[in-house]
C-alpha cells in the first residue's frame, strides 16, 4: 500500500466530562481519523453542586461541610473524584495522544486568579481533594498536562492554562505571576506564533465574549446573564493573537468567535454530547475547519 503524507492534523476538542466518558468517543476517533485529542478538563462529577449553590455560593468564609457534616461531604467528594479517575483512565487508554488542562473541578484553588488565603475554618484532609486529579493526570503516559506550560506536537505549539471560575483580580500577585508565566512562553515561541502554529488551550473562555455568557436556566442569580470568563486569557489573546484558542467550562455558550485574528472555540460539554472537530494545516499554520458536533 502506498503511503500518503498528510499535512492536515485532525484534532478532537472536548471537555467537561463531569464523571462520564461516552463510549461513542472511540467511534469518532476511527470514523474521523483523529490525530490528537485536546481535553479542556473537568473530569469528576459534581454531585455536591445543588448543595454548594444553596448553602455556600456567594458567601464568605463558609464551607459546605459545615452544613452537611464532614463525613457526608467526604463521601460525596470521594465518589465524585472516583468518577473523574475513571474518565482519566479511559482517556489514557485511547490510541492517540491527549493534551489536557485542569478544570475548576480538577483543581479548585483559584490561585492563578487571586491571592488565596487559608480560610478561618480551615479543615485539612489527609487526602487532598484539590490536587488528586492533577496527580492522576501526571501519572498517565498517554496524557500530557500543559497547565502553565507548553507541548510541541509535530509543527504545532500548544500553550495551556488551568481554569478558575471567575474573571480574576488583575492587580493580585497571583494573577500577575501566572500571566508572566504565559507571557514568557508566548515570547519564546514568537516566530511559531507569527506562523500561525501556536494554539492556546484553557478551561475557561475569554472574558466578555459570547463564549462566556452564563445563560443556563438553572444558573445562580448572582451570575446569571453575566460574563464570567477569564480576563487574563482575553488580554493574552488580544496581545499575542494565536491562531486558535480552545476552552469549555460555560457549557451553554458553546460555539466559536473571532477575537481579532484568533479563532476562539468553546467546545461545550461532552457529558451533554457536545464537542468540536478542528482541522489544522500544521505546516502552513492555517485553521481549515472548526465544526461543532453532537454525539
Amino acid at each position: 500500500m502506498e503511503f500518503v503524507f498528510r499535512e492536515m492534523a485532525k484534532i478532537l476538542v472536548l471537555g467537561d466530562f463531569h464523571g462520564k466518558f461516552p463510549s461513542k468517543i472511540k467511534n469518532i476517533l476511527k470514523k474521523e481519523k483523529i490525530d490528537l485529542i485536546i481535553s479542556t478538563g473537568d473530569y469528576p462529577a459534581f454531585s455536591i453542586g445543588k448543595l454548594f449553590f444553596k448553602y455556600v455560593y456567594g458567601k464568605k468564609d463558609v464551607e459546605l461541610w459545615e452544613f452537611i457534616g464532614k463525613e457526608q461531604y467526604k463521601k460525596m467528594v470521594l465518589k465524585d473524584h472516583k468518577s473523574g479517575e475513571s474518565v482519566v483512565n479511559k482517556l489514557n487508554e485511547l490510541p492517540i495522544p491527549v493534551l489536557s488542562v485542569l478544570g475548576n473541578h480538577d483543581y479548585s484553588r483559584p490561585d492563578d486568579a487571586m491571592d488565596v488565603k487559608k480560610p478561618k475554618n480551615f479543615w485539612k484532609w489527609s487526602w487532598d481533594e484539590t490536587t488528586k486529579i492533577s496527580k492522576d493526570l501526571d501519572s498517565k503516559k498517554n496524557i500530557h498536562k500543559i497547565d502553565y506550560n507548553y507541548f510541541i506536537w509535530k509543527d504545532l505549539i500548544f500553550v495551556g492554562a488551568r481554569g478558575h471560575s471567575f474573571p480574576g483580580l488583575v492587580k493580585s500577585k497571583a494573577y500577575k505571576k501566572h500571566r508572566a508565566i504565559l507571557e514568557k512562553i508566548f515570547k519564546k515561541f514568537d516566530k511559531e506564533n507569527k506562523q500561525g502554529k501556536l494554539i492556546f488551550v484553557a478551561h475557561v473562555p475569554p472574558y466578555n465574549t459570547k463564549l462566556d455568557l452564563i445563560k443556563a436556566k438553572g444558573a445562580h442569580k448572582i451570575v446569571k446573564n453575566k460574563h464570567y470568563g477569564s480576563k487574563m486569557f482575553k488580554r493574552l489573546i488580544l496581545k499575542y493573537q494565536p491562531s486558535l484558542f480552545l476552552c469549555g467550562h460555560i457549557e451553554e455558550s458553546k460555539g466559536k468567535q473571532k477575537i481579532g485574528r484568533t479563532l476562539a472555540i468553546n467546545a461545550g460539554a461532552i457529558h451533554h454530547g457536545d464537542y468540536f472537530l478542528v482541522e489544522v494545516d500544521e505546516t502552513k499554520g492555517k485553521i481549515k475547519k472548526a465544526i461543532s458536533r453532537k454525539l
